[in-house]
């Protein structure tokens, strides 16, 4: 049996994985977005964009790692499920609700979706950050609707678009391009504590940045002030409503040129 994370809790789920979340009004937004994805509108009437509410309770480097911890297991939740009918059609989003002293959501989301991305992306599973009240502009230009909250988008990555959108990251746009997922273990020969998957990011470049309060970007944020290690189980999954992780064959990892 797995050992408790020292962050279990700094998360407090409000509402487990559902397409019509209660707790917070996203269905006019979605439905505005769908102006600028020609994926969401089907995904909605399917009912497979869905969102897991949580509410922060922690300090910034808990909910950081319990963060990244609901996205490693939305990405496995996901994996197994993109080959098959209306694959690409699959979005569960992580929503963050509730305030940290000192931090803003951007900050908190910033790291956990920075290495996320990097870690899966190879894979086919791509991330993206939303924060709420920040108004955004597409990469055509269009005014992007503001989000009532903050989250993560967690999806299957369209080979054909998606790396247009990485133009500041060119080594993760070319791992989208040719992604395959090969069943390999993503955390195959990284560190599972926290503090250490963040140091083993900064090998990344570009690393997130810093930006001043108040100024929307789609970049993520310079990590804050270190604080006690968080570790990470890769076996103990906090999503009810059978999101587990799905073991399979032994994995094989493809390194980096």
């Amino acid at each position: 049996m797995p050992a408790p994370r020292p962050t279990a809790g700094a998360l407090r789920l409000v509402e487990a994985s559902t397409p019509r979340p209660s707790s917070v009004d996203l269905g006019d937004y979605a439905r505005e977005m769908s102006a600028h994805c020609p994926y969401l509108a089907p995904s909605l009437q399917r009912g497979l964009t869905t969102w897991t509410v949580y509410r922060a309770a922690g300090g910034t480097e808990a909910v950081q790692a319990e963060l990244f911890h609901a996205g490693v297991q939305a990405a496995e939740w996901l994996r197994p499920l993109l080959n098959r009918p209306h694959g690409l059609l699959r979005c569960e989003n992580i929503v963050l609700v509730g305030e940290v002293p000192g931090a803003r959501h951007r900050d908190l989301l910033g790291w956990p979706h920075w290495v996320l991305k990097n870690l899966y992306g190879p894979v086919g599973v791509m991330f993206g950050k939303f924060y709420a009240g920040a108004e955004e502009t597409s990469a055509a230009g269009h005014r992007i609707p503001a989000t009532p909250a903050s989250f993560l988008p967690v999806r299957a990555a369209v080979r054909c678009r998606d790396p247009r959108f990485l133009h500041a990251t060119p080594d993760l746009a070319a791992a989208l391009a040719a992604a395959d997922d090969d069943g390999r273990d993503v955390f195959e020969h990284i560190p599972t504590e926290w503090k250490e998957i963040r140091t083993w990011a900064r090998h990344l470049s570009p690393q997130p940045s810093l930006r001043p309060p108040g100024r929307t970007h789609r970049r993520a944020h310079r990590d804050p002030a270190p604080e006690r290690p968080a570790r990470l189980s890769r076996l103990e999954d906090p999503r009810p409503q059978g999101h587990r992780r799905v073991e399979g064959q032994q994995p094989r990892r493809r390194r980096r040129p």
